[in-house]
């Protein structure tokens, strides 16, 4: 009985890894052990840079939250705080949209927390 070899399935998973890395400079598009080690970095980079985002994202919604508040008067702590004590829900990435795109509505949260 001859010897089986994995030929095909290794020839995959190598195809697999020098696909990924197609935009990659020097081996580390061609040599596939160089390949290798950029696309599982790229992978751990990939992982933990899409819980950075969110990170991001938030601070941002916050900064904007904050310049809109001190235009209209208020800090962002104190424009925080008040809107839980009325009892108001609406979570950072819409305050933040609502600052932006709709001004006058966000004076009137703030002069809602004010009162």
């Amino acid at each position: 009985m001859p010897r089986a070899k994995s030929r095909v399935a290794s020839r995959a998973r190598r195809k697999k890894i020098l696909k990924a890395n197609a935009g990659y400079f020097g081996k580390r598009k061609s040599c596939i052990r160089t390949a290798k080690d950029a696309f599982w970095k790229a992978g751990k980079y990939q992982y933990r840079d899409r819980k950075q985002r969110k990170r991001e994202f938030r601070s941002l919604w916050i900064s904007r939250i904050n310049a809109a508040t001190r235009e209209n008067g208020l800090t962002y702590a104190h424009f925080i705080s008040g809107l839980k004590e009325k009892g108001i829900c609406l979570d950072r990435k819409v305050l933040a949209q609502i600052a932006l795109h709709e001004p006058e509505s966000f004076k009137q949260l703030v002069a809602a927390v004010k009162a």
